[in-house]
């Protein structure tokens, strides 16, 4: 399909299951058109090929047939399926309603989500969704079904960006399976007070897991692209300040950067990877992200 995922950017389209769907169809089958399924060979049900025997290889495996034919000993191997779970963890808190250009963090973040749960979808891995605040839980818990895949989308749709995010997130065992092998995306914008986000993705990690923070930007936040006299206000509180952007600036960069880095510093220390997107940024990087961390559960 050649159409630019960008011309379908629209809240009728970004916010309906069919219209997610063909978005997350066009950004995949752009970006990584002939995606194979991801296997690893091994013992298994399904033959896939031979190779030669080895000292310490089971001789069960051995095929005789091509003993017969060829006077020597081959091992059948097989596919085994490395299907694991894809959950997405998103931060439903009233900052994610942050706009810039038309498309909010929210709407950003369903078009992200949509395209990484399809891309799942097309390796054969089960997707589960979690969204989160202080008022309430949204959970679609993970499978691999086609029909799944559009409950995900109108569970994702009809996010609510309300409230805070919750000082003690208690719902993680909710969220969490200890026992297989899991691939989580947390998605947010790092809006916090008290390091709520970052301690909670720090305890996501396991050590069966792969764990992704996606913090979502927009292009004024990072770059304070403000003019004149200016207020903001406070999404999830209402407090308002005024200030003068020019004196502003420098210090605000500097306080957001030492942010960054000193989360991104707990997050490595923690064996978790930190990946910033900005609005309006192509998607084709976290699909990249994706592949690599899908590899490492391989």
């Amino acid at each position: 399909m050649k159409q630019d995922y960008q011309d379908l950017l629209k809240p009728e389209i970004i916010n309906s299951v069919s219209g997610l769907s063909l978005i997350a169809r066009v950004i995949v089958d752009g970006h990584l058109s002939g995606l194979h399924n991801s296997r690893r060979v091994g013992q298994g049900m399904e033959f896939s090929q031979y190779r030669g025997y080895e000292p310490g290889d089971d001789l069960r495996l051995l095929d005789w047939k091509m003993l017969a034919r060829s006077g020597r000993y081959y091992i059948k191997q097989a596919e085994v399926d490395t299907h694991v779970s894809v959950k997405f963890i998103v931060d439903a808190s009233k900052s994610m309603q942050h706009t810039e250009n038309g498309l909010s963090k929210m709407e950003y973040v369903r078009i992200l989500v949509a395209s990484l749960a399809y891309l799942s979808r097309q390796q054969g891995d089960a997707v589960g969704l979690f969204a989160l605040n202080d008022q309430r839980l949204q959970t679609v818990f993970p499978k691999a079904q086609k029909q799944h895949f559009n409950r995900l989308l109108l569970e994702l749709i009809n996010i609510q960006s309300t409230g805070k995010w919750p000082e003690q997130a208690l719902e993680l065992e909710k969220m969490h399976d200890r026992s297989r092998k899991e691939l989580v995306f947390f998605i947010t914008d790092l809006y916090e007070n008290n390091h709520e986000l970052t301690n909670f993705v720090k305890r996501l990690k396991t050590s069966r897991n792969e764990v992704v923070l996606l913090h979502i930007m927009g292009k004024k936040e990072l770059e304070f692209d403000y003019k004149g006299t200016v207020t903001f206000e406070d999404l999830e509180n209402g407090n308002r300040i005024k200030i003068n952007a020019k004196e502003a600036k420098n210090h605000y960069l500097s306080l957001l950067n030492n942010h960054i880095e000193s989360v991104k510093d707990q997050l490595l220390a923690a064996g978790i990877s930190y990946e910033r997107f900005q609005l309006q940024e192509p998607i084709g990087a976290a699909l990249q992200t994706f592949l690599k961390e899908r590899g490492n559960l391989s």
